[in-house]
């Protein structure tokens, strides 16, 4: 079982469309047969195994191993991750697509997306894996922004003349810089 499944198909996100799906591929963490799964949900193997082929066909659930029951072969299905990732570029984006200036948010969901991919790409079985990642949070004057801004790249800059030379292991380097949103009051959350 991998550690993250990145969905880059239609049909993938659609099988997932169906909460009983969801609730199906929660079960099968652990190999389980259909009718395991189905005693679990308080269904019927049958409806259990619809969903099942269908997760089976978008590349979600393996199957694992099968057994006989009174002559009847019955299989055993696995999730095929622990996680999965919805690829950004299935929803797509509303509205007019901005300039990719390193400025806009366009950019910014642009660079999110790519990192995105690359971390579903990686092998976690490999013995290492050396990365960083870091958060934080700064608080600059606006009239301090822009030198902020100029400081930032001109460091990166550097590093990346450093250590940009055509030998040795390659590394990606992504950095996102926005506004921290202000948290709303209760009240006025747009998911009411």
């Amino acid at each position: 079982m991998r550690d993250v499944l990145y969905l880059e198909e239609i049909e993938q996100a659609e099988a997932l469309l169906k909460p009983q799906r969801v609730e199906v591929l929660r079960q099968l963490a652990e190999p389980r047969t259909c009718s395991e799964v189905a005693e679990r949900l308080g269904q019927t193997p049958q409806r259990v195994y619809y969903h099942v082929k269908r997760l089976v066909e978008a590349g979600l659930v393996d199957l694992v191993s099968e057994r006989k029951v009174r002559g009847i072969t019955e299989g055993i299905y696995q999730a095929g991750a622990r996680s999965y990732w919805l690829s950004p570029r299935l929803v797509g984006r509303i509205g007019l697509r901005r300039a990719r200036d390193e400025l806009s948010l366009g950019y910014l969901l642009d660079l999110m997306e790519e990192v995105q991919a690359d971390v579903a790409a990686l092998d976690r079985n490999a013995p290492e894996l050396p990365s960083i990642g870091l958060s934080g949070e700064i608080h600059v004057r606006p009239e301090q922004r822009q030198a902020f801004l100029n400081d930032l790249q001109t460091m990166l800059q550097d590093l990346f003349t450093r250590y940009g030379g055509a030998e040795g292991d390659a590394f990606k380097l992504a950095v996102a810089c926005y506004p921290k949103a202000e948290p709303q009051p209760e009240g006025e959350r747009d998911d009411d």
